[in-house]
């Protein structure tokens, strides 16, 4: 996804999905909550923040949910759409 200019690669390895899990609660429910149309920025935001591959230095969770914010939900919609598919497979 691109964020401020930036190409940023997601990917929900083992200890991102810990880590999200942590923050949001189980991601069965956090999945079903993006079915429903109710998963909200926060959450998506979280989610997207710890399966990042890799952060940019100086890159803050701040600034990374304004960049996502700038860039529109209809822009943020398909890395969600693909990421919430990669973690329902187990890829």
């Amino acid at each position: 996804m691109r964020v401020a200019g930036t190409l940023l690669v997601l990917r929900p390895s083992f200890t991102a999905l810990v880590a999200a899990e942590q923050e949001l609660g189980p991601l069965f429910a956090l999945v079903e909550r993006a079915a429903e149309g109710r998963l909200g920025l926060g959450e998506m935001v979280a989610l997207f923040w710890h399966c990042l591959k890799e952060r940019p230095e100086g890159l803050t969770r701040e600034a990374f949910g304004e960049g996502v914010t700038a860039g529109g939900l209809a822009g943020a919609t398909p890395a969600l759409r693909v990421l919430i598919g990669q973690i329902l497979a187990g890829r």
